[in-house]
């Protein structure tokens, strides 16, 4: 019976499975509450560069409520081709954790944490970490660049949990009001309950400030869960503060095109070839 169920998990999109089967992965426990380990799992650990080499640490999308590390398999495993390493990350969650938002950005804050201070052993070069998610994991990866506090008791603070950039896909970065702005109803319950705070203390946006890190952002222009203008609201904010902050609308879109295994991987190919480009301006891909 067991067997027949490490079989039937292994056959499931791995997009899809929880906790994820990554044989490719070096796998890592970077935090535990109480009984839960929260693990990470690293692809292009193997090979012991001359020079340490950029990361990215990826989390998934699904509300803070599901989801699944394995969303970014693939991105991972197209980074670690590329020359870096390239991680996914595990968080709390509300169904599985009973936990809000807020124990989530502890989460990737931790998460950030951990890899800065194990990259030597990584073969990471501390000042090249990036943050990259969708979603709430896209969310989760902005806050951990902008929204202050949050920061796990007990941890080391004077190593950075905040990101050198930002690769998003289709994120949450505004969770509140915008002066003068009449944002489209969405399907984000903005109220304290759900967040653990009030949502204005770990929203993006309202934590931006000069000094942040280079950005790219991937949104569907038809996405109705998270509204396109929240991201050009974002971008705006982002560019008139100084920050390098790129927008790359799709038309037509809705959300989670990005994903792997969406509409014969067109988008998928599409935001990962411009996800290359850009990082490949930051050096940090191999031969960059």
């Amino acid at each position: 019976m067991l067997r027949a169920l490490a079989l039937f998990l292994t056959a499931l999109p791995l997009i899809a499975q929880y906790p994820p089967v990554l044989p490719e992965a070096q796998e890592e426990t970077y935090k535990t509450v109480g009984e839960t380990k929260l693990r990470l799992w690293i692809f292009g650990h193997d090979r012991q560069p001359a020079t340490p080499r950029a990361a990215i640490v990826f989390f998934f999308g699904g509300g803070w409520t599901g989801g699944t590390p394995g969303q970014f398999h693939q991105h991972a495993k197209l980074l670690a081709a590329n020359g870096m390493v390239a991680i996914v990350a595990d968080y709390r969650v509300a169904t599985r954790h009973q936990v809000k938002v807020d124990s989530c950005v502890r989460d990737a804050k931790s998460a950030l944490r951990y890899v800065r201070a194990n990259a030597k052993r990584l073969g990471i070069d501390p000042n090249r970490i990036a943050a990259g998610g969708g979603s709430a994991g896209g969310h989760l990866a902005a806050a951990t660049a902008s929204v202050p506090g949050f920061e796990e008791a007990g941890e080391d603070t004077a190593i950075s949990s905040r990101p050198n950039a930002l690769v998003l896909f289709n994120p949450v970065l505004v969770l509140g009001p915008v002066p003068g702005v009449d944002l489209p109803k969405d399907s984000i319950r903005l109220d304290t309950p759900r967040f653990g705070v009030p949502p204005t203390e770990i929203s993006p946006y309202h934590h931006l400030q000069k000094g942040g890190p280079p950005t790219i952002v991937f949104h569907g222009e038809a996405d109705t869960t998270v509204p396109f203008v929240s991201a050009q609201l974002y971008r705006d904010k982002a560019v008139s503060l100084g920050i390098a902050c790129e927008l790359v609308g799709y038309p037509g879109q809705t959300h989670g095109f990005f994903n792997y295994g969406r509409a014969n991987n067109q988008f998928y190919q599409k935001t990962t070839a411009r996800m290359l480009e850009f990082l490949k301006k930051l050096g940090y891909l191999a031969g960059a």
